[in-house]
């Protein structure tokens, strides 16, 4: 029974064995770690594909087998758009010699078990985005050969243990973060023929140990921290080809031992910190190509010798500090194609000697010191492409043979002196793409000549003096992409042609005298992105057709005379930037504009209306002025989340209302102005939230109640202006707080109180401290002299008293003074007395220059007090006098008073007859002769009847004695 258990178990297990040897073998083969490998990565453009189980491993994409099918050698996923890390199984396929992962999207580490590959010749991991460090690992590969690792986010010292690697022909570490110096090791690599260490941190001095790499030849180390000297021990680089150490901080000469580099093709030693002079001895690399000096501290004699370096196709020498170009640079016949020496200290006429080199294509001597004219013989650069000549002192006209240089593409003049017009001549220059004629002194027409370079892409004639129209056949440059015209004396119409430059992009006409309407036909500029026209005269509406312009990102029509609605710009979605102000625009503003604005500014038109409620959308926003227009009603649009909005101007305008709290949730606002409107009620305490405000202007408004305390949240505060309120209170000494104000207006409110001394620490008040027309009162705080930048100080009509303090004296920057219309007294400062006599007007008790003196006053004081004696004497006259007259008339009215109830008593008793009808009463004879005036008529009530005509002397005394009698009976 066992023996036969046995026996059937033996037989399954051969069974097994013959169907599936895999499944027995301990070991699994290369296609099962790739299948695993592949199971780890994304591979979103089916790379992987073939890499099925069921077929053979020497058939997938990227596999090179060994010649007994049975391991792959060779792994190549390049370019594959692989995702994902790359994985610690790769360190199962021993015999791979070649792995090649580059050009992927990988990313991750490079995992340490890759050190297992000890047939590995090739690894080439650049270009995707692996983190980490460099494994040190990767030293025990010692069969390496090619080693690419750079166009990662690799980071740490990559070469530390760089001098195991002794096979190594190829160490590409470019475009990383590494660091740490190059170690003398480097002379280990006896085979190594390109190193590339550009674009990163390395620093330190370059070993002199290098010059082991005896069959190097490709050498580039630019873009990182090398300092210190060039070694001379370079120049044993006998296989040299290519030197590149540019953009380090590598000091002193250029050794003269690169002489020696006899296969040297491309040296560039640009952006270091080399001096003295270029050494004669590079004259002996007669196979250098390319030789860039340039951004160095190179002085002295340009000693290269054209003659010697026949193959030198580029020579970049600027900025650096030559003076002269020697003769012997250009000979016939030579090979120079580029020739760059901007930015030196070139001075002089135009080095005519260049014109030798007739092969040139480009020629740069911008940003130099030449004077003098342009030479008509420049025509005899006939290959020449780019002509730059800008920044320099050239004078005189651009010569018309300029026309014959037809293979010209690019003319920089700009930032000269040249003066005269365009020539005629340059219509001719068919392959011109670029001409910059700005920052010159030309004038005339535009010539319509120049609309025949039909290649035209860029044009710029900013700042000169051409004058005259836009020729009108301008529609004719097609590929006309920057039209550059601005701050000259154009005039005329913009022309309806222009519509037709239908790639342009940047159209500026700004700083011109340019009138009539926009033309229609700029609808068609359906590639324009920035277009400025201020400072002109142009008027009329904006045309209906720029809401075609879909990519307008930046318009400035400002100062012109533009009227009509700007409801035109509301469906441009890709705008920016929108500067209107200025003109004659009328209507409400639109309710929807680019929610992409970052810059609106629509002050002084007249757009009535309020604020859209769509303004809150406009997240973006930086800077907002509304000012000086008619807008009304209250600020009801919540744009508390206009959370980048730094200035928000809105004064003079008709706006009321109180001033929203909302305002303090805008934490980037650091320029409000409300001021010129009817805003009223009281000044929120959330405006201190605004901690970045630099400028808060609020006058001219009703603004009442006090100053909020919260203003002294306001650290940064530059301007406080709150003049011209209902504001009452006293001043908040929290106002201190706010210790980078220059200027502070608080005039004509109602304040009260004394003045803060507090403010006499507000240091940098240096514009004006203007707390006029107030309720102010009680002495003038000497702190006040602490304010040592101030020049300008009105503290007039309040009810300050008090002597000016002393200290007021020592401020030396203070050129207007207004302390009038209060009540101080005392002695002025002598300092004061450069100020004129009204700064101190309406104080009754002070003295001194410019006021009068304190004797004079004293005098007038004393004269004053006598005057006022004899005022009071004579008061006390007139008022006895007075009193007296008072009484006699009193006594005379009770005498009459008593006369006519005596004379009354008498008549009811028959003492006296009536008068008879018509008969005069009179007083005596002489007043009874006067019959033709009478001085009481019928009606007045008589003293004595006139019975007879005749009545004696005593018949009247004893009338009078009876009257006097009856008098003194009633006393």
């Amino acid at each position: 029974m066992t023996t036969t258990i046995l026996q059937l178990l033996s037989f399954t297990i051969l069974v097994v064995y013959l169907n599936h040897p895999g499944l027995v073998d301990a070991t699994p083969d290369d296609s099962y770690w790739l299948l695993r490998i592949k199971s780890e990565f994304i591979d979103p453009f089916g790379a992987l594909d073939t890499w099925l189980q069921e077929t053979s491993m020497c058939t997938w994409n990227g596999i090179t087998c060994g010649d007994d099918k049975s391991h792959i050698i060779s792994l190549n996923l390049s370019n594959s758009g692989l995702n994902g890390a790359i994985s610690q199984h790769f360190s199962k396929l021993t015999f791979l010699e070649i792995l090649d992962l580059s050009l992927n999207s990988l990313s991750g580490p490079i995992p340490p078990d890759i050190g297992n590959l000890g047939n590995l010749k090739e690894l080439r991991l650049f270009s995707n985005s692996i983190k980490g460090t460099v494994p040190p690992q990767i030293a025990l590969l010692r069969q390496l050969e090619v080693f690419r690792i750079g166009d990662n986010l690799l980071t740490g010292e990559a070469l530390q243990n760089i001098g195991a690697l002794s096979e190594l022909r190829v160490l590409g570490l470019a475009y990383c973060n590494f660091n740490g110096s190059i170690p003398k090791e480097i002379g280990n690599l006896k085979k190594l023929m390109f190193l590339d260490l550009q674009q990163n941190s390395f620093d330190g001095k370059i070993p002199v140990d290098i010059s082991g790499c005896n069959e190097l030849q490709s050498f580039a180390a630019s873009n990182n921290r090398f300092e210190g000297r060039i070694p001379t021990s370079i120049g044993l680089l006998s296989s040299l080809q290519i030197l590149n150490l540019a953009n380090n901080s590598l000091s002193g000469a250029i050794p003269p031992e690169l002489r020696h580099l006899s296969n040297l093709k491309y040296l560039n030693l640009q952006g270091n910190e080399l001096g003295g002079e270029i050494p004669v001895e590079l004259n002996g690399l007669d196979q250098l190509e390319i030789l860039d000096l340039s951004r160095n501290n190179l002085s002295g004699n340009i000693s290269l010798l054209n003659s010697n370096l026949r193959n030198l196709e580029v020579l970049v020498l600027s900025e650096n500090l030559f003076t002269t170009i020697p003769a012997t640079l250009c000979i016939k016949n030579s090979n120079l194609h580029q020739l760059f020496l901007a930015d030196n200290n070139i001075s002089g006429g135009f080095p005519e000697h260049i014109l030798n080199c007739s092969s040139l294509h480009q020629l740069d001597l911008s940003g130099n010191s030449i004077s003098g004219t342009l030479p008509p013989s420049l025509d005899s650069l006939q290959s020449l492409a780019d002509l730059l000549l800008n920044n320099n002192s050239f004078t005189g006209e651009i010569p018309p043979q300029i026309g014959n240089m037809s293979n010209l593409n690019s003319l920089f003049f700009f930032g000269n002196m040249i003066t005269g017009g365009i020539p005629l001549e340059i219509g001719k220059l068919q392959q011109l793409t670029t001409l910059y004629l700005y920052d010159n002194q030309m004038s005339g027409p535009i010539p319509r000549q120049l609309t025949n370079c039909s290649s035209l892409a860029d044009l710029d004639f900013f700042g000169n003096r051409f004058s005259g129209s836009i020729p009108p056949t301008i529609g004719k440059l097609k590929n006309l992409v920057n039209l550059l015209l601005r701050q000259n004396e154009l005039s005329g119409t913009i022309p309806s042609s222009l519509g037709y430059c239908r790639k342009l992009q940047r159209l500026v006409l700004a700083d011109n005298m340019l009138s009539g309407s926009i033309p229609p036909t700029f609808g068609f500029l359906s590639e324009l992105f920035l277009v400025t026209l201020y400072n002109n005269s142009l008027s009329g509406p904006i045309p209906e057709s720029l809401h075609h312009l879909k990519n307008l990102s930046i318009v400035n029509f400002s100062h012109n005379r533009f009227s009509g609605s700007i409801a035109p710009f509301s469906g441009l979605n890709s705008l920016t930037k929108l500067d209107l102000t200025n003109n004659s625009f009328s209507g409400s503003i639109p309710l929807t504009l680019s929610t992409n604005l970052i810059r609106l500014r629509l002050a002084h038109n007249s757009l009535t209306g309020g604020i859209p409620l769509h303004f809150s959308q406009l997240k973006q926003l930086q800077f907002l002025d509304l000012s000086f227009n008619n807008l009304t009603g209250e600020l009801d649009t919540d744009l508390s989340d206009l959370t980048t909005l730094e200035h928000f101007l809105l004064s003079n305008n008709g706006l009321s209302g109180p001033i929203p709290t909302w305002l303090g949730r805008i934490a980037e606002l650091g320029e409000l102005d409300l001021s010129s409107n009817n805003f009223s009620a009281n000044i929120p305490p959330e405006i201190g939230n605004c901690s970045k405000l630099l400028k808060l202007s609020l006058r001219r408004n009703m603004l009442s109640g006090p100053i909020p305390p919260e203003i002294g949240n306001l650290y940064l505060l530059n301007v406080l202006n709150l003049q011209r309120n209902n504001l009452s209170g006293g001043i908040p000494p929290t106002i201190q707080q706010c210790r980078k104000l220059y200027e502070l207006r608080l005039s004509e409110n109602s304040l009260s109180g004394p003045i803060p001394p507090e403010i006499g620490t507000l240091g940098e008040l240096q514009v004006v401290l203007d707390l006029s027309f107030n309720q102010l009162s009680d002495k003038i705080p000497s702190s006040l002299g602490n304010l040592m930048k101030l020049e300008r100080l009105n503290l007039s009509s309040n009810k300050l008293e008090g002597e000016i303090p002393p200290s007021l004296g020592k401020l030396s920057s203070l050129h207007r003074l207004n302390l009038s219309s209060n009540h101080l007294r005392g002695q002025l400062l002598s300092t004061f007395a450069g100020f004129p006599s009204n700064s101190f007007l309406g104080n009754d008790g002070l003295c001194g220059q410019p006021l009068i003196s304190c004797s004079e006053l004293s005098l007038k004081a004393r004269k004053r007090l006598s005057e006022s004696q004899i005022v009071g004497i004579i008061v006390a006259i007139v008022f006895t006098s007075t009193l007296i007259c008072l009484s006699l008339m009193y006594t005379m009215v009770r005498i009459w008073w008593n006369w006519r109830k005596v004379a009354i008593s008498c008549s009811e008793k028959g003492g006296f007859e009536q008068k008879k009808e018509g008969e005069d009463w009179v007083y005596g004879e002489e007043i009874a002769k006067s019959s033709d005036h009478h001085f009481w008529n019928s009606n007045s009530m008589a003293l004595v009847p006139s019975q007879s005509k005749q009545i004696s002397d005593s018949d009247t005394a004893r009338i009078f004695q009876f009257k006097w009698s009856s008098a003194a009976a009633k006393k």
